[in-house]
């Protein structure tokens, strides 16, 4: 019994194995499209209105399709093994302190992203440990702009969807 049932895995296994499906569809010829990264270390202080305007950088190149992200660097924990991790927080970022609620924020073009802080209390009240010295993740994650514009029977079709089952309901 043990040797019919292995025969019958190998069997099952090369059958599997030797089958092929239809070509998926080509990808994109030697390109290699992958999101850009950098930080930045800024002070929020009343002389830049708790707001900083950083400037993508040069080397880096972003289209207005583009998504942009951003995390604020919150804690540095030890991974157990002597080194440290980052521990990041995307935003909008909220807290809740004595004075208030207090959020990071931003807002961006394609050639630049405003970081700011957004407070429903007057921000010169609020300590050093939330304005200075505040560290940030930008992440540039490539997109395009969607140029389809079809109807549900259009979409259908493209889906290869066999609409003769479908019923449809009538007003």
């Amino acid at each position: 019994m043990k040797h019919l049932i292995l025969f019958l895995a190998a069997t099952t296994t090369l059958l599997f194995s030797s089958c092929k499906g239809d070509t998926g569809p080509a990808g994109a010829d030697g390109v290699n499209i992958l999101g850009q990264v950098f930080e930045v270390t800024v002070d929020f202080t009343p002389g830049n209105d708790y707001s900083n305007l950083i400037t993508v950088p040069s080397n880096i190149e972003v289209y207005e399709s583009d998504a942009i992200l951003v995390y604020l660097l919150e804690d540095v924990v030890s991974d157990g093994n002597g080194g440290n991790l980052d521990v990041w927080s995307q935003l909008p970022q909220t807290f809740f302190v004595d004075q208030g609620t207090l959020a990071y924020n931003f807002d961006h073009t394609f050639l630049d992203v405003r970081l700011f802080l957004d407070a429903n209390f007057n921000l010169d009240l609020l300590g050093s440990a939330f304005t200075n010295d505040q560290t940030f993740r930008i992440v540039i994650v490539p997109a395009e702009f969607a140029d389809v514009r079809m109807n549900m029977d259009e979409l259908l079709y493209n889906l290869n969807v066999d609409t003769t089952n479908i019923n449809t309901i009538l007003d």
